[in-house]
């Protein structure tokens, strides 16, 4: 009888039951297994910055970070934090009671909704949707409601009035990601500024996911929510390095918001990993402390890549949303005569290979996401070029 146990019930928790193996597993594996260009997975295939790989080697070498780091960060990453804040949007935290490093976003989001959700409570999201908002949520004993971002002119633009008509009396929170991942949508001024007033109007508390807050292109701008009136004291921030330096491995997120809320996330995190990525928080700190020449070129390196990535899946047929944020694109593959994107991407490694992600598994209405697709182009440009050569034989 070894290794049975005495129940009949599933050994994994109701509530994470409909979280299986994420799609990213899946997809990369399938990338391996056929030998396809992975514009999957949304991470660099090069370091960021020599001068800030230097620092994490230093600080290892220091003995800086290689034991527990304290437990909201070390010093030294939370004052960056607070500089950046302050210097990028006149966003003024204090770095010993505002500021909270997290292991990536990732846990910043678990530590937060565990840390603010009872069983009942309700989250609006928008969907589609990062697949761990869900996860989370479920985790929190929170219930999802979604607030589905639709296509309009080229783009994907949120309802207001169903984002109004979707608070009620067990709302608790509103996620919000922007710029957003998989749309590659930004929020406009006007909408931000709805959302506050509904905030602030109805008592709720905001989450907002800001890792792709460097990655705005062509006339969109990244405004915090926290920077509107009413907001600064309800809204927890989540910031990453990994997103903005390409260091995905190591990481390194954040949280910014009222003392408040900032201990009660920390009380979650705690428990969580309590302390992570010692010497890289030294290093990170040194990152947001480079000049504004490095974010420029960075951005600028992006928008080239997605133009090349969008001109190429546009001529293979594919109709584009050409995000205004993110290192992400969105097409719709019914003009190939095709409306399963689940299909879709798991025949495409073998048609044309190439790896992409199915945007339905970000969805709770996953009709409303079935026919687009997302591809990645985080990667070096004759990557890029490799990859639109081979998605031509698409277009027949």
């Amino acid at each position: 009888m070894t290794g049975m146990t005495s129940t009949t019930r599933p050994l994994l928790n109701r509530r994470l039951a409909e979280f299986g193996t994420t799609i990213f597993a899946e997809m990369s594996a399938l990338a391996l297994s056929t030998g396809s260009i992975n514009l999957g997975q949304g991470f660099p295939d090069t370091d960021g910055p020599e001068e800030v790989r230097e620092a994490a080697v230093r600080a290892l070498r220091d003995g800086r970070g290689n034991q527990y780091p304290p437990g909201p960060g070390v010093p030294e990453l939370r004052t960056a934090i607070a500089t950046h804040q302050e210097r990028r949007y006149g966003l003024s935290y204090d770095p010993d009671t505002e500021v909270l490093v997290t292991a990536g976003a990732t846990e910043a989001i678990a530590a937060t909704l565990l840390a603010l959700l009872e069983p009942g409570d309700e989250v609006i999201a928008f969907e589609p949707y990062y697949d761990s908002y869900a996860a989370s949520i479920a985790m929190a004993g929170g219930t999802r409601v979604p607030v589905t971002l639709r296509p309009h002119e080229g783009s994907f633009r949120l309802d207001l009035d169903e984002l109004r008509a979707a608070v009620t009396d067990r709302t608790r929170l509103l996620l919000i990601n922007t710029p957003h991942n998989p749309t590659g949508t930004v929020l406009t001024r006007a909408e931000l500024a709805a959302i506050a007033e509904l905030a602030v109007e109805r008592d709720l508390l905001v989450v907002t996911d800001e890792v792709y807050e460097h990655l705005v292109f062509d006339d969109s701008e990244h405004l915090p929510l926290a920077t509107f009136p009413g907001m600064r004291e309800r809204t927890v921030t989540i910031g990453s390095a990994g997103k903005t330096f390409s260091f995905t491995g190591w990481k390194v997120g954040w949280v910014t918001s009222a003392p408040g809320l900032v201990t009660a996330v920390r009380s979650a995190k705690q428990f969580l990993t309590y302390v992570s990525s010692g010497p890289f928080q030294y290093a990170v700190a040194e990152a947001l402390a480079l000049p504004d020449s490095y974010f420029s070129t960075f951005r600028a390196d992006m928008l080239a890549k997605r133009d090349l990535l969008a001109a190429g899946l546009a001529e293979a047929g594919f109709e584009v949303f050409r995000p205004a944020g993110t290192y992400f694109v969105t097409t719709d593959i019914r003009p190939l005569g095709e409306s399963d994107g689940f299909a879709f991407c798991r025949a495409l490694p073998e048609r044309a290979g190439v790896v992409a992600i199915p945007n339905a598994v970000f969805y709770d209405h996953r009709e409303a996401g079935a026919p687009f697709v997302r591809f990645a182009f985080c990667k070096r440009t004759e990557v890029l070029q490799e990859a639109v050569q081979r998605l031509k034989s698409l277009a027949g």
